[in-house]
């Protein structure tokens, strides 16, 4: 058996990717947009793909200056199987590294466009359906790397309630439902790694999923349920929380930058920070909760994403 890489100590960016493609979805703040940030300066040709084209324009000129790499945008909005289907169409040119980063957390009861409870619709079955479209632009050899969280610890599946869950029926906690999502994204990494490596995904094009988790990073992901709920105190609060406790989204990155260009890397890896209960740090090689592991729950997971989402990844 292959002995694992070893990640150096306080690693901070990528190698040259110069002639890499990289795709970076929910990039116009926080993890993505550190993350199409490193990759650029690195030499990659970026594309951000975002739900506000505005917001992003005015970004650019900035992510551009001493980089070596390239910048342009895609429209996409998770919350709407419409607009991924037409982002995905939109994707022409082929993709070396997918990195399905868009989220929102703790928010309160809300569906999607299509009737999904927001945190899994937005969190895994938008990224689930959106991946599986732009399958064929994906280079052989690709790594699709999938932001989860610490939250999924938290999160459970019960396999005969799982369309339930998926639509927000019965009973709903704001954080437990966050925590499903974020399992959910690891369950969907892990089954596309089993698919891959059995050569079971379409012209067995063989693939390098990859899972990473950022610690407690300073985003504007934790103002977004507070927001919603109209509680300006609490979102001051989580403010606050950030900026005595957080690291900054620049140094959360840095697992997801690794997981998606770190050479050597198995398929199917798991990588967060270093430090304290995983809190904060520099990347390294970790293990999720047992729940992520469970080959049937993913299989499960995977036939009722298809089948609410219409894509079929073949």
């Amino acid at each position: 058996m292959a002995s694992l890489p070893t990640i150096p100590k306080q690693w901070r960016k990528p190698e040259s990717l110069v002639g890499k493609r990289v795709l970076v979805t929910g990039a116009s703040s926080g993890l993505g947009l550190e993350v199409a940030r490193a990759c650029s300066a690195a030499g990659a040709e970026v594309t951000m793909a975002v739900r506000n084209l505005a917001k992003a324009s005015a970004l650019v000129p900035q992510l551009r200056v001493g980089a070596e790499g390239s910048i342009d945008l895609l429209e996409l909005d998770l919350t709407s199987l419409k607009s991924i289907k037409r982002a995905a169409e939109n994707v022409k040119t082929p993709i070396d590294i997918l990195v399905l980063n868009a989220g929102v957390m703790a928010t309160p009861l809300r569906h999607t466009e299509d009737g999904f409870e927001l945190q899994m619709g937005t969190n895994h079955l938008g990224h689930f359906a959106f991946a599986g479209l732009i399958f064929s632009a994906l280079t052989d050899g690709a790594r699709v790397v999938t932001v989860s969280s610490q939250a999924h610890r938290m999160g459970s599946f019960q396999a005969e309630k799982i369309i339930d869950q998926c639509y927000g029926r019965g009973e709903y906690q704001p954080w437990s439902a966050y925590g499903r999502s974020k399992l959910a994204n690891l369950l969907f990494t892990l089954q596309l790694h089993r698919l891959s490596t059995q050569g079971l995904l379409p012209n067995k094009k063989r693939i390098q999923p990859m899972a990473a988790h950022p610690g407690w990073s300073a985003t504007n992901l934790q103002a977004v349920g507070p927001q919603m709920k109209n509680q300006a105190l609490a979102e001051r609060g989580s403010a606050v929380v950030n900026t005595l406790f957080a690291q900054s989204a620049k140094q959360g990155a840095l697992p997801i930058i690794c997981a998606a260009t770190f050479p050597g890397l198995p398929s199917g890896s798991y990588l967060g920070p270093d430090g304290f209960l995983e809190m904060r740090g520099y990347p390294k090689l970790t293990r999720a909760s047992s729940a992520a592991y469970d080959q049937g729950l993913a299989e499960k997971l995977w036939e009722i994403s298809s089948e609410l989402t219409g894509v079929a990844w073949s």
